[in-house]
């Protein structure tokens, strides 16, 4: 069992959590849940003000469930203009105060105070508005991590358009596809971007994919390399420069007010098979759950400083601008890899920048800890940082420790975060001030009605049954939730509302241990079956990174005429490893040393070396395009892969072992 954690330098009397419960009654945070279960429309109209939320127009009513729990209707009859409430009041009232700071590869630095960022946002809105942007309309968004993603965010809310946040690394097909369900009018997009010392070129796959997307009418380019170029005469769209764009308008200086559930952005999320799934948010829910997961599990305040290691496209990077602005912080993006042009640039972030909080994924901390001294950070070089945030993947154990020990000293909590794009936020966390467990989760965050199913659908969360893995799920609806997919509210119904009624399905595996600690054991639909028990990857691949040998390991379920499945882990080596010793007598180790930590039933059938694993931009391994070319299945949406070089690597060694038999 794992032992229980306390992070030395926060106390929790000093968070932001604390005080919440202070300011609406609770004695802790147990009351705070129960609240949430037998009260919800006290929870979240208390949840609203903590976030203070300024409205135009007061709501009559917090929820309304008539349509059921999949349709909720929330904040009825209030109108809010969310763009005053991100920068707005702060540019009137303290306008000085950085709201968001951009570093390039190169260490160029930009930074724009809360009304720059006002100003540039007007301006942009009256620019879109000149060329026909109205209410409902949608932008697409197809930029790196730059100053300039925040300003669309920021007019597109003025508007009352919808953003379309794409993944900056996204080539032409997988943009125009999403071009295409979205019908998007408008895409701002960068000339280009720096990425490991080599020039990135954005603006060709922009073209390349307006020209499959009809509906497009102007692109506007956001020059950041500064490549001369021409507006492409032969397209059916127009293309204009930015900054030019942006300078020729006078800031509209009205309100920007929209109903509480007008449609704020599309998200679009990757599947297996079939086009890519489109998850709308709204103008109060995505930023509602986003500030109050930053202020009651991040204990992120005002003027607090956050880089989030992420992509716009990703969930993470809307939820930092919406939420970190909200919360009134300054946001800090980098550009290109973390870990170059040294393993150490981003801890020289943190103390460039003052960084108060950090957000990074266990990827992230595997590469670095296999970079040796050089992975670490120097004397005070995190003196200001409070705060390590994690999502995206689960952890496996040594690396959580040496983020925990080594890299924060046992001083700053690693607040581990599991939610989705559908979410718009997380379900389990860990809250600063309060004790953790290496890899888990403290519970769930205050307003989310968690629970762990077994097949029959009875909960496996109580004193009888520790430990059992389970369907996450949720027995309630939350502001933050998808209002459906677009234009496909089917879909939307049967990818979560389908099995249990009124029960939203996740899709993760979880279970919580005797201590009331959770833990993510992957995706329901990447566990394994051996010997009758359901077994996660994650405990295959902790396992095996574990070892000296292993930098990084997948593991996944091949069928088994005898056994009906079985494991087959794929690792990366570590240095040291990758010698000429026969692998069949690594293979033998590896496997005898899954078999010490899992037991001798669990021991995987084959453990195969490749020289890298499919991942995204941001590190996330691909498990699904593991067992997809293992297998020889489609792949699904390539989209978000980063180094389509892994799958080709996967191929060869799935045919070298065919013909070794």
């Amino acid at each position: 069992m794992n032992e229980i954690r306390l992070a030395r330098g926060t106390r929790f009397e000093d968070t932001a959590l604390h005080e919440y419960l202070q300011t609406y009654g609770c004695a802790d945070l147990a009351q705070l849940h129960l609240r949430a279960v037998e009260d919800p429309q006290r929870f979240w109209a208390e949840a609203e003000d903590a976030v203070g939320l300024r409205w135009t127009r007061r709501y009559r009513t917090v929820c309304d469930l008539s349509a059921g729990p999949m349709w909720p209707r929330w904040f009825v009859g209030g109108e809010i203009d969310l763009f005053d409430n991100l920068v707005g009041h702060i540019a009137r009232e303290d306008p000085q105060r950085p709201a968001v700071t951009w570093e390039g590869e190169d260490g160029t630095v930009r930074q724009l105070d809360y009304r720059q960022l006002d100003a540039e946002a007007r301006r942009l809105a009256a620019a879109l508005s000149a060329l026909g942007i109205r209410s409902g309309d949608r932008i697409a968004l197809y930029l790196p991590m730059v100053v300039e993603a925040a300003v669309v965010f920021l007019a597109a809310a003025r508007l009352g358009a919808m953003v379309l946040p794409l993944f900056s690394g996204y080539g032409a097909d997988a943009v125009a596809a999403r071009l295409r369900d979205s019908e998007a009018a408008v895409m701002v997009c960068a000339d280009g971007y720096l990425r490991r010392g080599r020039s990135i070129a954005m603006l060709s796959e922009a073209r390349a994919a307006a020209a499959l997307a009809p509906a497009l009418t102007d692109l506007v380019v956001v020059p950041r390399l500064g490549t001369p170029w021409s507006s492409n005469p032969h397209g059916h769209w127009r293309e204009w420069d930015y900054r030019s764009l942006v300078a020729a308008q006078e800031p509209g200086t009205e309100g920007a007010p929209h109903p509480a559930e007008t449609p704020l952005m599309i998200v679009y999320t990757s599947g297996t098979t079939g086009r890519p799934k489109g998850v709308v948010h709204t103008h109060t829910g995505f930023p509602l759950k986003a500030a109050l997961d930053m202020l009651m599990a991040f204990d992120l305040k005002p003027r607090d400083r956050i880089l989030w290691v992420t992509d716009m496209g990703w969930m993470m990077g809307p939820w930092l601008v919406y939420g970190g602005l909200l919360r009134g912080a300054t946001l800090v993006f980098s550009e290109g890899n973390p870990d170059h042009p040294a393993p150490d640039r981003i801890w020289q972030l943190v103390a460039r920048h003052r960084l108060t909080h950090l957000g990074l994924s266990p990827t992230l901390a595997r590469l670095l800890m296999a970079a040796g001294e050089a992975g670490l950070p120097r004397a005070a070089q995190l003196d200001s940082l409070r705060v390590f945030g994690s999502t995206g993947e689960p952890w496996n154990d040594a690396p959580w420790r040496w983020l925990f020990d080594r890299v924060g000293d046992g001083e700053r909590p690693i607040i581990n975060y599991s939610g989705g794009t559908e979410i718009g936020g997380g379900i389990l966390t860990c809250f600063a001030g309060l004790p953790q467990k290496p890899c888990g989760f403290a519970g769930p965050i205050p307003g989310m009605q968690v629970d762990v199913l077994d097949t029959e659908g009875a909960s496996l969360i109580g004193p009888g049954s520790p430990n059992e893995v389970g369907e996450l799920v949720l027995r309630a609806p939350w502001p933050g939730m998808a209002h459906g997919f677009w234009r496909d509210p089917e879909r939307y119904l049967d990818t979560y509302w389908s099995r249990w009624a009124g029960t939203w399905v996740h899709g993760d595996w979880a279970r919580v241990d005797s201590d009331g600690h959770w833990f993510i054991d992957g995706r329901s639909d990447d566990t394994l079956k051996i010997a009758g028990k359901r077994v996660g990857p994650a405990e295959y691949e902790s396992a095996l990174v574990d070892h000296s040998w292993v930098a990084e390991a997948v593991a996944i379920g091949v069928p088994d005429a005898v056994k009906g499945e079985v494991a087959h882990c794929f690792v990366t080596l570590r240095p040291a490893a990758r010698d000429d010793e026969d692998w069949q007598t690594r293979e033998r180790t590896l496997i005898a040393h899954v078999a010490a930590r899992l037991g001798k039933p669990l021991a995987p059938a084959r453990v195969v070396p490749v020289a890298a694993l499919p991942r995204t931009r941001n590190g996330k391994i691909l498990r699904r395009l593991v067992r997809a070319v293992w297998l020889d299945q489609a792949p699904g949406d390539l989209g978000s892969l980063d180094n389509p070089g892994a799958l080709d690597a996967l191929r060869d060694s799935r045919e070298r072992l065919l013909v070794q038999g």
